[in-house]
């Protein structure tokens, strides 16, 4: 005898609302994570990865579900494999996520990870750990940085299904959002932004309402956990203060500001790497302050003039003084033949060098501008990088010490008159974010604006501003010896002053520069060293030198150098004439006076408090392929169709047997519906033995339904047994199909319903019966 609804288990709670909650919760926790990048890049990745940890958990623990059902033996071993097998198959999904996105090389047809793809991840994920000690908040959306960023809001969202679900306790999630909204706290330079909290008070908001419905579904105020059940309202309720408190609290929470990505996530950087400490004026100003020259570079160049050696470019500036950007680290020197392509029109020559490192140990490799190959020698080319907004490359944990390498190099070489035709930028070039300046000294916008008076273009502009610091007639002395200043202000103190080494001067300068609406940079470098007996040229500690770059319109980025240094150590600039100072009586580099204080020049640590100069992230998104993204999103969309598929089956049967409206057919689909709801009807007995079935099951719980059965079933055997009559819909039939199919919903369970809808057994019955039937004997016999 079957057992009555009574005796029937009841069936978990509905876990796919909960996990879908703990998703929505984890996406509004990662809006933490808006100010930590310059562009969204990174969110695309992020949804499809929480996506795929959120709904892959819930068909994963439907087809286990469904498994249990069968009760056969062996079910407590299957529960406790599918406990361990769910969480691994949300990791394999976000692997898939992860290749597919970054790493789409080597996967098989396409999606499923191989190990070529898992080491080519391994290989991005490594980039994005160099990538977080390079990169200051704002930082670039590289690939290795979104790719471990996708990673880790992936654990955050694996986690917090995990306490959602299993261990029903989706309020604790919030840990997790509580983690993310720490990474913009520890990272971001000042205040952080109302989306850091606003976006995890939300999160956690839906996590507690989850909480909350859930609990009191399981209970006995729950009633049937409808959605407009007596158990919303109280989630709604603590969801609502937990958002208001969210958004409340941390106005009285003090930030840090860091600023570095290096510092928020590893601490304080060694000195040597690319991280926090990074100090590239002040490791040439310990240059130049040395006793005695070190050798740093022996220089084997194709011409007798082979002008600066560029190391670092400092295109930042704020109230701390000049800074590096962030670098972009997407491209190898050994990914393409042409680094720093010049705009097409300009004039250059060649410049080919061989360099021999003698004491030089540093990550930044010093080579001509602009440079269009460079050969490291060994095997090292793929960890030296080019940051081609900076023309600078760089080492992914390697240095110059004691290497050997060669370049290539068009340096521009316009005419007085190429540059004089240069017109002024667009209002909306994307080249104007290096005029950007922070309020400075009226006495140093008066400067700019008295010198370029009468200057009529962009060119006037900047040699008005040269001549100012290379005129003699003006007094700018050449010395690493300085009186200390009285304004507080190390620009204001050299402009008035007029004392001061080669970071001063191209400091000051390009300051002015920009403030006369030319876009203008300093770079650190080199000059090309002192010409030895075999030719040779020696480039020592001495030759450590600044110097600024202009923009100019169809030209690119042209060098000038304000600083009067020696005349046998100057580089020739055609279009920018200058007095220097003869051989014989040149301020030499020696060590400041004991008792006099060395101003402290820009420093270029990376992001400190200075005002954010907005990154070219058009140009950075340019040079991106979509096709990852589009791939990944068509893959995650094919998963979704695969999930969807039996429950839009089910839809399009149930359409077909109620539009054929005969008995029979209302009759199927009343079989089909009890086989969803696992309602346990005896499917091989007769017609009035599954409608007596049926009845008593309903009786008790829904005695309108009854005469509804039996007026299918005596339809159903008129049908089979009766004299022929006409196939046509019937219109009562189909009435008392709908009146069973509601009485039937209303006595399942959520979860039985959600089964029913997207997991429907009698399709899958019918799909097995399909290919049973569609399977040649051999193979269906084996």
């Amino acid at each position: 005898m079957s057992s009555t609804p009574d005796e029937l288990p009841r069936a978990p709670r509905d876990h796919a609302g909960t996990a879908l909650a703990a998703g929505v919760g984890v996406l509004l926790g990662s809006l933490a994570l808006d100010p930590v990048f310059a562009a969204r890049n990174w969110v695309p990745p992020v949804v499809l990865a929480v996506a795929a940890v959120t709904l892959g958990g819930i068909a994963l623990r439907a087809g286990f579900s469904r498994l249990l059902d069968q009760r056969g033996p062996g079910s407590a071993l299957l529960g406790t494999l599918g406990r361990v097998a769910v969480p691994l198959g949300q990791l394999l999904l976000v692997l898939v996520v992860l290749g597919r996105v970054f790493a789409p090389e080597h996967l098989l047809w396409g999606l499923l990870p191989t190990p070529g793809s898992i080491t080519d991840l391994a290989g991005v994920l490594a980039d994005g750990v160099d990538e977080i000690a390079e990169q200051a908040t704002p930082a670039l959306p590289l690939d290795g940085l979104v790719a471990l960023t996708t990673l880790f809001v992936a654990l955050v969202a694996l986690a917090a299904d995990l306490l959602a679900v299993p261990a029903r306790q989706p309020a604790l999630g919030g840990l997790g959002l509580l983690v993310l909204y720490c990474v913009p706290v520890s990272t971001v330079t000042g205040s952080v932004a109302f989306l850091s909290f606003a976006g995890p008070a939300c999160g956690f908001a839906v996590l507690l309402w989850a909480d909350q419905r859930g609990r009191l579904v399981d209970s006995a105020r729950g009633g049937s956990g409808s959605l407009l059940g007596t158990a919303t309202l109280p989630a709604l309720r603590a969801g609502a203060v937990a958002l208001v408190a969210g958004l409340v609290l941390p106005v009285f929470v003090p930030t840090l500001a860091e600023g570095s990505l290096a510092s928020g996530f590893g601490g304080a950087g060694t000195g040597n790497g690319l991280g926090s400490s990074l100090d590239p004026v002040a490791e040439m100003a310990g240059q130049l302050n040395r006793p005695e020259p070190m050798d740093l570079l022996r220089l084997q160049a194709s011409v007798d003039d082979p002008g600066f050696l560029r190391a670092v470019a400092l295109d930042e500036y704020g109230d701390n003084g000049w800074h590096m950007s962030n670098l972009d680290g997407e491209e190898s020197i050994a990914d393409d033949t042409t680094l720093a392509p010049l705009p097409a029109d300009v004039v250059s020559r060649e410049v080919r060098a061989r360099v021999t490192v003698l004491g030089h140990d540093d990550q930044f490799l010093p080579v001509g501008y602009a440079p269009q190959q460079v050969d490291v020698a060994g095997d090292d080319d793929r960890a030296w990088r080019i940051d081609q907004a900076g023309t600078t490359i760089y080492g992914r944990d390697v240095t110059t010490g004691g290497i050997t390498y060669q370049f290539s190099a068009e340096q521009p070489d316009p005419s007085v008159q190429d540059l004089e035709a240069a017109p002024e930028l667009a209002a909306d070039d994307p080249m104007l974010r290096y005029t950007e300046l922070p309020v400075i000294a009226t006495s140093v916008t008066d400067l700019a604006a008295n010198l370029t008076a009468d200057a009529g273009t962009p060119y006037d502009r900047v040699r008005a501003v040269l001549s100012h610091f290379t005129d003699p007639a003006n007094r700018f002395v050449y010395s690493l010896s300085t009186a200390p200043g009285t304004t507080g202000d190390d620009l204001v103190d050299f402009l008035r002053l007029k004392r001061g080494y080669c970071e001063q001067y191209a400091g000051a300068m390009a300051v002015l520069v920009r403030a006369a609406g030319v876009p203008a940079r300093v770079v650190l470098g080199y000059t090309p060293g002192q010409v030895q007996e075999d030719g040779s040229r020696l480039v020592t500690t001495d030759d450590a030198h600044a110097w600024v770059e202009a923009w100019f319109a169809g030209l690119g980025w042209i060098p000038f150098d304000p600083t009067p240094i020696a005349a046998d150590r100057a580089v020739t600039l055609p279009w920018a004439p200058r007095t220097v100072i003869p051989a014989d009586t040149t301020a030499e580099p020696t060590a400041p006076d004991a008792g006099v204080p060395v101003p402290a020049g820009p420093t270029a640590t990376i992001d400190r408090d200075d005002q954010y100069v907005p990154i070219d992230v058009e140009a950075l998104q340019g040079d991106r392929s979509l096709t990852p993204w589009f791939a990944g999103a068509g893959g995650a969309v094919v998963l979704l169709a695969l999930l969807a598929a039996p429950g839009l089956l089910r839809r399009r049967t149930r359409r077909r047997r109620l539009a054929d409206g005969s008995a029979g057919a209302l009759w199927e689909e009343l079989l089909a519906t009890a086989a969803d709801l696992r309602v346990d009807v005896p499917v091989t007995g007769t017609t009035r033995q599954v409608a007596r079935d049926l009845a008593e099951r309903l009786a008790g719980s829904e005695p309108a339904a009854v005469p509804a059965v039996r007026s299918l079933a005596l339809a159903q055997e008129r049908a089979v047994y009766g004299r022929p009559t006409g196939t046509g819909p019937d219109p009562e039939s189909a009435t008392a199909l709908r009146t069973v199919r509601r009485a039937l919903l209303r006595r399942a369970t959520r979860a039985q319903r959600l089964r029913a809808a997207g997991w429907p057994a009698s399709t899958l019955a019918d799909v097995t019966g399909w290919l049973s039937a569609h399977t040649p004997r051999r193979l269906r016999a084996a």
